[in-house]
């Protein structure tokens, strides 16, 4: 699906869960198997009846977030005012979908469609408070989880854009969370970060009800998604080292992916106005200059009160692309090196000529080997060789757009 930067979309209200996957057929859960006693027959809903309440609650739902999206881009236009830059990008990006717009289509049927996609999963009383759920075809063991905060510019994130995430993932038996988020203006930083935290949350102690293993729970992030992410893991690892009560644990969490990220906030003010996040805008997101450095994860971990919380931290990998112009691969390199310097584990992975689009979009979209993709794969069934087996005989990805299509996208690209 469409990187983070598609569009203001869908603002969650808070509705019931849905039905989770070890209720349907399509899933075996050998591993929880219990001698059933013999079903009672009870009158139930036709099926048609079934289905139209299902659709009356999809139109009323939908109805509810257009009135909400409404009013908030409204909201926003008045912080952006008629700026060319972020109307260029606007334009720009209109183009750049509408180019990969075959791939996308082709996802966006497996998103609404397939029974292995558990859509809009509420973990919490917040607007957006929900997520989305991929699940292997078959589960017949626990299985290791890729917990996923999109990016979007910290304004247009949506949990659907990490489905193409989502779906190769689940490809290769592993469960993937896409957690969605208040955006900005619905939110600022501090709710984005307490909402992702609280989704974390929820998949660290539910997760286990939907075949996955607790005990294997990976969180990575993209773009904005990186930096969100990334507080939460740090603020995290602070609260628990001053004893303070928390409802998950930085333990639980395996290793942390962070791609195309940016980790020191005053770092990127100035860079983030040239391209048309003007400064105003940011520090309202970021509620306020004074506030930079608290949701700055480079920062946070260099604070001497927060010495033994480094220590907590599970081992991070962050990835970016030496070309990307959107958040520079500098920013990669600083959070890596003062990880280095404060006695976490930390590694960084460069990729030669590669925008911030390419890694998360037109790559996988082009289908056959990717080297991101292949690396996190390789990375969470390390100790799993049955899964390395079945992974190294799994064919080729299949190509989703055409190359020239990619081409042309990746060179009108407004990131």
């Amino acid at each position: 699906m469409p990187s983070p930067d598609m569009g203001m979309e869908n603002q969650g209200d808070n509705g019931q869960l849905l039905p989770r996957a070890s209720t349907l057929p399509s899933i075996t859960y050998n591993f929880q198997r219990r001698k059933r006693k013999p079903l009672i027959k009870t009158k139930s809903t036709p099926p048609r009846l079934s289905r139209q309440a299902s659709f009356s609650r999809e139109i009323g739902h939908a109805a509810a977030e257009t009135y909400l999206i409404t009013g908030l881009s409204f909201k926003l236009l008045s912080y952006l005012g008629l700026g060319y830059r972020w109307i260029t990008r606007f334009l720009g990006l209109a183009l750049y979908a509408m180019l990969l717009m075959p791939g996308f289509l082709q996802v966006a049927f497996y998103y609404f469609f397939s029974p292995l996609v558990r859509r809009s999963v509420v973990y919490g009383d917040q607007p957006r408070n929900r997520l989305d759920l991929y699940l292997p075809a078959k589960i017949d063991s626990p299985k290791p989880v890729v917990v996923f905060v999109t990016g979007g510019a910290w304004i247009i994130g949506y949990k659907a854009w990490g489905s193409l995430l989502g779906k190769q993932l689940a490809e290769h038996d592993i469960i993937v969370a896409c957690i969605d988020y208040r955006n900005f203006p619905q939110g600022t930083i501090g709710d984005m970060v307490e909402d992702v935290s609280q989704g974390i949350s929820f998949i660290c102690s539910s997760i286990a009800d939907y075949g996955g293993d607790p005990n294997r729970i990976y969180l990575m992030g993209q773009s904005a998604g990186a930096h969100i992410s990334s507080c939460a893991l740090v603020k995290q690892a602070i609260k628990e080292s001053r004893g303070e009560t928390v409802s998950w644990s930085t333990s639980q969490i395996k290793a942390y992916f962070g791609l195309s990220g940016g980790y020191n906030l005053p770092n990127l003010v100035d860079h983030f106005n040239n391209r048309g996040l003007y400064r105003s805008i940011f520090l309202s997101i970021m509620e306020g200059e004074e506030s930079l450095q608290n949701f700055s994860p480079e920062i946070m971990v260099q604070d001497r009160s927060s010495k033994a919380a480094v220590h907590l931290l599970p081992h991070i990998i962050l990835f970016h692309g030496t070309s990307d112009s959107s958040i520079p691969s500098d920013s990669s390199k600083t959070f890596v090196d003062t990880l280095h310097r404060v006695g976490a584990q930390a590694e960084l992975i460069l990729y030669d000529g590669k925008t911030h689009t390419d890694l998360f979009l037109q790559d996988p979209l082009r289908g056959g080997k990717d080297e991101l993709f292949d690396y996190i794969v390789a990375y969470i069934h390390a100790n799993d060789k049955e899964a390395l087996a079945k992974d190294a005989m799994a064919p080729p990805r299949r190509r989703l757009v055409p190359e020239i299509l990619l081409k042309l996208a990746r060179r009108i690209s407004p990131f």
